[in-house]
């Protein structure tokens, strides 16, 4: 067996469960926030003078359903992509290791596109 290509089929797993956790972490804070009712301050408003009331009271009102969305959705791509990288380290299912690079991909970070790339090149290794 290549030990550099063991190497970045390891690098690879590692990655995507690092990507992983942190969408679960950011994602459970967006879904656990809205979900104890937190207030949210809109911080952005002091940056928008003449920006009527109205319209802060409608996006505002809106931040939270968005919220849910894109908070579950890191939730789900956060668990593939730590699944994902598991089954890279212990060289279990390429396909499954992929889908898990390219979950940890999705939020467009470096470490994604490495996770990706490094899965990609030890494929020989399954």
């Amino acid at each position: 067996m290549d030990e550099s290509r063991g190497g970045l089929l390891s690098a690879g797993g590692i990655l995507s469960i690092i990507v992983g956790a942190f969408e679960v972490i950011g994602g459970g804070i967006m879904v656990a926030l809205v979900s104890l009712s937190l207030p949210f301050r809109p911080w952005l408003s002091s940056f928008l003078p003449g920006v009527s009331s109205a319209w802060h009271e409608y996006s505002w009102a809106i931040v939270p359903i968005w919220s849910i969305i894109v908070g579950g959705l890191l939730l789900v791509l956060g668990i593939i992509a730590i699944v994902g990288g598991f089954s890279a380290i212990r060289r279990k299912s390429f396909g499954l290791s992929l889908a898990g690079a390219i979950c940890a991909l999705i939020p467009l970070n470096l470490l994604g596109l490495l996770a990706v790339i490094f899965v990609s090149l030890g494929r020989r290794e399954f």
